[in-house]
């Protein structure tokens, strides 16, 4: 058992966190919105702490999970790094440029840490469970430990190179994701302007070829008009910003990521940034015949 930090108590960070103490570990957890800290220490066994800095001294691992690359410098800062203990283990689960991946890694080698972007995916639902996969960017070396101290979270983890692999591996996840979202909306919209029973029809295309996890988990939602199922947009839109932004630096064309990109802007810009990813369906319009 670690004595771990966990910064971060947002909707994957605070069941993460819980499994974690859950588990055994002795965890100390920070949120900026310090009420929500307390709240999670009433539920788990673990200590609120009311600054990064108590929460992080003399433990064997710090955990991150925020929202983007800013909050990762801030709390990452060189007077927190000095102050960790030589071999520290850093995991940081927010999704981020792999160039700050990259750099913070340099950062923490400099200083005798680790560094290692593990980057999630799963949804809250799988935070909740505990069934979420994990993309590791770290030494070799170090994947043994990232592998025992995330298992309470985790449904699958695969290392895919050093720093900075693992925040690549999921731009793949969302470029993947955003395509079927978008197909998914455009196939109810046109299930139901051709008179079809748009359930049914899933029900069918489901056991083929055309299945994924959002067609299975998702057709029913967007058929109700409920989009408060998890991922929002505004995260979504961030994400896919940094997908388009690497593959400028490595020479993909990225077409079908672009123009949902411009999608999630369209949902920003009429006031549903809060609405789940799946949203996209209210951007087409029904027949008027």
């Amino acid at each position: 058992m670690a004595t771990i930090a966990f910064l971060g108590l947002g909707n994957m960070g605070y069941p993460m966190a819980g499994h974690l103490a859950n588990s055994g570990h002795q965890l100390r957890v920070f949120n900026r919105t310090h009420n929500k800290a307390q709240r999670w220490a009433e539920e788990f066994p673990g200590t609120a702490c009311t600054t990064p800095a108590t929460a992080t001294q003399n433990a064997d691992a710090v955990i991150l999970c925020v929202g983007r690359d800013g909050d990762v410098r801030e709390l990452l800062n060189d007077q927190l790094l000095a102050q960790l203990q030589p071999g520290t283990l850093i995991i940081d689960h927010t999704t981020t440029s792999a160039r700050l991946a990259e750099e913070l890694a340099a950062r923490c080698a400099e200083q005798g840490l680790r560094f290692a972007d593990v980057p999630v995916s799963g949804g809250q639902q799988g935070a909740i469970n505990g069934q979420l996969s994990l993309m590791a960017g770290c030494a070799a070396a170090d994947y043994d430990d990232i592998v025992r101290i995330t298992a309470p979270y985790t449904r699958l983890i695969e290392r895919l190179g050093n720093p900075g692999c693992g925040q690549k591996a999921k731009m793949v996840n969302q470029i993947c994701v955003a395509g079927l979202i978008q197909a998914l909306a455009e196939g109810l919209q046109f299930a139901r302007n051709a008179g079809l029973d748009a359930e049914q029809v899933m029900k069918v295309i489901g056991q083929g070829a055309a299945s994924s996890w959002q067609l299975q988990n998702r057709h029913q939602t967007m058929l109700n008009g409920e989009f408060d199922h998890g991922f929002a947009v505004d995260w979504m839109r961030k994400d896919l910003q940094i997908c388009l932004q690497e593959a400028l630096h490595n020479g993909s064309s990225l077409p079908v990521t672009a123009l949902v990109d411009q999608f999630y802007g369209e949902l920003q810009q009429q006031g549903a940034g809060k609405l789940d990813t799946s949203a996209l369906l209210l951007r087409l319009p029904k027949s008027s015949r």
